[in-house]
């Protein structure tokens, strides 16, 4: 049996057209039992509709059948019992000698938004049978239409057929049979049935349509609500490419039943070419398992999965599992001298292996929800090695949460872990974050004329061993790797501990942080705007680093005090920004030039180095940034002393010529402290290692400049730079060019970026590269799509991708191919083929091959 509840999902499913087909017989019977009220229109009055009207000296039967035909009907079909029959033909002619009623000549009956079209249309009064004869045509009030030559069926509709029957559903596909008989009130069988969702050719309508599915009979049983084909085949072009003795589906009012899915077939070097089935089980209305084998040509397995999904009155969860107890593990022994740092034997070469996962979100009210999301692994590599699950990301987080949203509130609390999916990964370097709470509230009220909010944030986290990366190339050459980082050995080689940086400390860390904020917007008579704000943070920690001689033995203490300590800090802000923009207005077009100042006062941050740096280690200076009040991007630090900053930006609207937009601007401290100047290895204050700040621009009391370019000519092509020179020589530290365009059929987009070298926190490269990226739809079905990214400083590629897919009313097929280069464990690429094709209303199936080493990455 092959169930394509999945593909039901999502292209629609197959209608049934046993259902259509008896709908067409019971209208063609409710107009022509002619002790019905019905009105008769000769031809050549067509387009005239009168109303329905008793036929003279007719009586109604006694009998128990209805007394009118259309009552029949209406009690067949449950239809409008004020629906109007309109009966059109060359001639009525009545045979009393054998008791029939025919119409004759361009028969149209007119029923409820339905029309039945024959030659003629007879009814047998005896034997209670219809007869319709030459060019059947039935049209529903829905839009699905029946094509026939003839039809024969009794009055209670449980038996007849119809011969030479074509169905064209309003979804596009399309049901023939040469012959459709219905008996038992419930069962249709299709003689030489032919089912496609392709439509017919415009030039030839009678050349095979791009694929169809034959079969000598196909049976529907109503009351099992299953659709059953025997010696059917799968055709394309006409030639048929897969044989199937039977198979069979559930019916389109079946929403899920249990089946078989689609095969997916794969290969890879490590695990060899293998075929997952796929098995469906629709255990109750609100929950069901799929259960999948996949045996495999080298590590035999075979592999198992199960996924349970069960959806309830306010949320819904799932549980996925995997296991395989390999044949071969020798497969993920390294071939030669394995990478420095890393074992001969990679984490696959095991005897089982498997992954057990759970998600869930349920709704406590319309604004509170909960939920959780985790995964249990017997080693980092099993995701990716058998494709459990599509992880593209490098680690997995683990995590439980509570969220609330309201109005102009926000809430969220929630436990994580982490699961690092790289051979380089160090599990005990992760933190365990127990929890971290946020939560955020905008007053709706005003507040002295302005918007006053608050925020807070709760951190708990603990790490059992310190992360480091090399500032020089000192500690990089001690550890060996190569790989950006130091470990143990670097530390206690190293004659200069500060060789290396901490990015996580270890042992345990809390900290809580409360934030209130206001600001008012005023504009004066001269079109000056000016926003003053204020504000007051205020964070308590609590810092115990463990005796982990990677960061305090090696070093007498020198990245971080390993004694218990409660730390206390607070941020008082008050500032203004002001912008003056000046509008001016030209036949070509409108220019705006804006001068933009903030100044900002605060005290000097304070115990920098103590707090741990653990949300707040990415810094980035440029335009988006250099109006923000603090720079930081997390709660570990906070930015202090009193600063300027000031730019000005130019936006013009030129006519026929699109739009630019331009800032330029710098970055002053007046006075106190720069925060940026004491983060590099050893605060020269505390004595304590803080690891972020320096190289950013941001450092000196005189920042580097920072700039952007946006320019779109048109609405199909926009150019985006951002730019940071040196404030000395207006030598590019770091540079970014970003275009887009699209022209009819063809979409273009390109990156390239520049960043100069950063050893004080850790790049001791520079990097440098471009990415791009192209679509074109070169014909109406079919399209092409592409990227490469080049590293200049390696001048190598160090990724590809290209893809071809085509599309159309009935039939997807995609191939992608990607070259991968940027394994660090292994200098092999890794090549990956995937290859889908997919039938409307039929299903899909899929093959992916991957050679080389895919583990690490």
């Amino acid at each position: 049996m092959v169930s394509r509840m999945a593909v039901q999902a999502q292209y629609g499913p197959l209608r049934r057209p046993s259902c259509v087909i008896w709908r067409v017989m019971a209208l063609v019977l409710s107009a022509f039992i002619f002790d019905a009220g019905f009105s008769l229109a000769p031809a050549q009055e067509s387009q005239t509709s009168t109303p329905a009207v008793q036929l003279p000296g007719q009586k109604k039967p006694k009998s128990k059948k209805p007394a009118t035909l259309s009552e029949a009907v209406h009690a067949k079909q449950n239809a409008d019992p004020n629906a109007k029959m309109l009966v059109q033909a060359n001639e009525l002619v009545y045979d009393n000698q054998y008791d029939r009623v025919s119409a004759v000549g361009q028969v149209q009956i007119y029923y409820n938004g339905a029309i039945l079209e024959a030659d003629k249309v007879t009814f047998d009064r005896k034997t209670d049978r219809l007869f319709a004869q030459g060019n059947v045509i039935y049209k529903t009030k829905e839009g699905e239409i029946i094509y026939g030559d003839s039809l024969d069926l009794d009055r209670d509709f449980r038996d007849g057929f119809i011969n030479s029957m074509l169905l064209e559903t309003t979804d596009k596909t399309r049901f023939a049979a040469a012959r459709a008989d219905r008996s038992e009130g419930n069962l249709m069988v299709y003689q030489s049935g032919v089912y496609t969702a392709c439509e017919p050719c415009k030039d030839d309508p009678k050349k095979p349509p791009l694929w169809q599915v034959k079969a000598t009979r196909v049976i529907h049983n109503e009351g099992e609500k299953v659709i059953h084909y025997e010696n059917a085949s799968l055709e394309f072009f006409g030639q048929p490419i897969a044989w199937f003795p039977y198979f069979s589906h559930p019916d389109p009012t079946v929403k899920r039943k249990s089946g078989f899915l689609a095969p997916h077939f794969f290969s890879t070097s490590k695990i060899g070419a293998g075929v997952e089935i796929p098995y469906f089980w629709a255990m109750a209305p609100n929950y069901d398992t799929t259960f999948s084998v996949a045996p495999m040509t080298r590590q035999i397995g075979p592999l198992v999965k199960a996924e349970w999904r069960h959806r309830l009155l306010n949320g819904s969860y799932t549980i996925r599992a995997a296991g395989i107890f390999q044949q071969d593990k020798d497969a993920f022994i390294r071939s030669g001298t394995p990478p420095p740092g890393l074992s001969q034997f990679e984490p696959g070469y095991r005897n089982f292996r498997g992954s057990l996962e759970s998600s869930g979100q349920f709704n406590i009210t319309n604004k509170w929800s909960w939920g959780w999301d985790g995964m249990l692994l017997t080693d980092r590599t099993f995701p990716r090695d058998y494709t459990v699950q599509q992880h593209t990301a490098s680690e997995k987080t683990n995590q439980l949460y509570l969220t609330g949203q309201g109005d102009r509130s926000y809430f969220d609390v929630r436990g994580m872990s982490f699961l690092g999916f790289s051979e380089l990964d160090v599990q005990r370097q992760l933190p365990i974050i127990h929890p971290v709470l946020d939560y955020s509230n905008v007053i709706k009220d005003p507040v002295l004329g302005g918007e006053f909010g608050y925020r807070m944030n709760f951190t708990s986290l603990s790490r059992r061993q310190a992360e480091y990366n090399p500032i020089n190339s000192t500690a990089a050459a001690i550890t060996g790797t190569g790989y950006n980082s130091c470990d143990a050995r670097a530390i206690l080689l190293a004659t200069n501990p500060s060789n290396c940086v901490m990015r996580g400390m270890p042992g345990d860390y809390t900290r809580a942080t409360a934030e209130f904020n206001w600001r008012r917007t005023l504009i004066n008579g001269w079109g000056q705007m000016f926003t003053p704000f204020m504000a007051m943070r205020s964070d308590i920690a609590s810092r115990d680093a463990n005796n982990d001689f990677n960061s305090t033995t090696a070093g007498s203490g020198s990245f971080i005090d390993p004694n218990r300590e409660t730390l206390v800090r607070a941020m008082p802000t008050v500032g203004v920004e002001t912008r003056w923009p000046f509008i001016s207005v030209h036949s070509w077009g409108t220019q705006i030039f804006e001068p933009i100042a903030q100044m900002i006062v605060r005290p000097n941050e304070t115990n920098i180095g103590r707090f741990p740096n653990e949300d707040a280690q990415s810094l980035i200076f440029d335009d988006t940034t250099l109006f923000a009040i603090d720079k930081y991007s997390g709660y570990d630090r906070v930015e202090g002393g009193t600063r300027a900053n000031v730019g000005v930006q130019y936006t013009a609207n030129i006519n026929r010529f699109g739009m630019i937009n331009m800032l330029f601007g710098q970055s002053y401290n007046l006075f106190g402290r720069n925060s940026f100047a004491y983060s590099g290895t050893i605060d020269p204050v505390t004595g304590q290692q803080t690891g972020l700040g320096l190289q950013s621009g941001l450092e000196q009391d005189v920042s580097d400049y920072v700039a952007r370019i946006y320019f779109q000519p048109t609405g199909n092509l926009s150019f985006t730079s951002r730019f940071r020179f040196d404030k000395d020589n207006l030598d590019i530290h770091r540079f970014e060019l970003e275009t887009r365009s699209t022209w009819d059929r063809l979409s273009l987009s390109t990156i390239y970026a520049r960043y100069d070298a950063q050893p004080l926190i850790g790049y001791l490269e520079r990097r440098e590269g471009i990415y791009q990226m192209a679509a074109y739809k070169f014909h109406d079905n079919w399209s092409i799509s592409g990227g490469i990214r080049y590293d200049l400083d390696r001048g190598r590629v160090d990724l590809g991708t290209i893809g071809l897919s085509y599309i159309d009313e009935c039939f997807a097929a995609s191939f992608i191919y990607v070259a991968d280069y940027t394994n660090i464990v292994d200098p092999h690429p890794v090549h990956k083929l995937m290859l889908r094709l997919n039938l409307r209303t039929l299903g899909g199936t899929g093959f992916s091959t991957s050679v080389g080493q895919t583990t690490g990455q």
